[in-house]
């Protein structure tokens, strides 16, 4: 999820959201295998980010690979980085959920030729800071970034060393956070819960307690439409703001997220490839089988069949003809 940053960085979080949303269960790839897919090898591999709603996007297209197309599908959890290196050496055939990786996308497709652009998956990613509605509503000027240290005290925790606490989700993501409070000296500190299902789990504990809270957050996510956050307005992001990490002062930009595919098996994987292509929905249906896995305890087959089952108008445009 890294939006040229994604909270979410390459590696993003795997261990923590695989135990609590059951990302096992769309079935574990071995990675370096070389099964090639395409109308012979029948096989497809795809990565699973550690959100949920990447998962979303990959047990929908598990389904239908399978169920529609014929196809076995092999799954592997890893790091976004790590996804795009197992996808230029062809252990992977595509990655469904992309926040922005500048640097690899250089690497892999300007300069080695080895992955290719997959189109966007229909829904657009934003990153920001975010505190309770509750919060929000009793101190107004909170919602901009320049006034947070005079809520530093209400806001600091036992392990945010006596400056407020901005929780974070997988030490893995890929945030500027550390030098958007340094460099607009702040006095907060991150503070990281280990993974998506963690930093959840704390957001619902506060929400519950009423408790004021920062956190690293961002759009889409299920959790959203539940518990009532408020975005706190960091400068606005200009193109190329974020190109130096270290002197970074700007916000987070909105991402259309991508798709992107192995070259190869974008040339040779016959329909599987095709469908990869197709494959576009919205916000609204991503969030609604990443609320069934992560929120109604779903298994990622059986909220993907359910989808699948009920909204056969959208699905079907993205089976290829013939």
């Amino acid at each position: 999820m890294s939006q040229n940053k994604r909270v979410v960085k390459a590696a993003i979080a795997t261990a923590g959201v695989c135990g609590m949303l059951a990302l096992s269960a769309c079935g574990a790839a071995k990675t370096g295998q070389s099964d090639q897919a395409g109308e012979s090898g029948k096989t497809v591999k795809l990565t699973v980010p550690s959100w949920v709603g990447a998962q979303a996007n990959v047990a929908v297209a598990q389904n239908l690979l399978e169920n529609e197309l014929g196809y076995k599908v092999k799954t592997q959890q890893m790091g976004e980085v790590l996804a795009w290196d197992a996808l230029a050496k062809g252990n992977l055939d595509a990655i469904m959920e992309d926040w922005g990786h500048p640097a690899q996308e250089k690497k892999y497709i300007d300069d080695k030729k080895a992955v290719v652009k997959g189109g966007d998956l229909g829904v657009t990613g934003h990153i920001g800071w975010f505190v309770p509605k509750y919060f929000a509503d009793k101190h107004p000027d909170v919602k901009d970034f320049r006034n947070l240290n005079k809520y530093a005290d209400q806001l600091k925790t036992s392990e945010s060393d006596g400056k407020g606490q901005i929780l974070e989700g997988s030490p893995d993501y890929v945030t500027n956070d550390a030098a958007l409070i340094k460099n607009h000296k702040l006095n907060f500190k991150p503070v990281y819960a280990g993974s998506e299902a963690a930093q959840i789990t704390e957001i619902k504990k506060n929400v519950k307690e009423k408790k004021p809270f920062l956190t690293y957050w961002w759009t889409p996510q299920w959790l959203n439409n539940d518990i009532e956050l408020t975005e706190v307005k960091l400068p606005e992001y200009k193109d190329g703001c974020d190109k130096d990490t270290k002197k970074i002062t700007c916000g987070y930009p909105k991402t259309p997220l991508q798709k992107f595919l192995n070259a190869d098996f974008a040339k040779d994987g016959g329909k599987a490839a095709q469908f990869l292509k197709n494959f576009k929905w919205t916000t609204e249906q991503q969030n609604e089988v990443a609320k069934m896995i992560a929120g109604e305890k779903m298994s990622p087959e059986a909220a993907a069949e359910k989808w699948v089952k009920e909204n056969p108008d959208t699905w079907k445009q993205w089976i290829p003809k013939g």
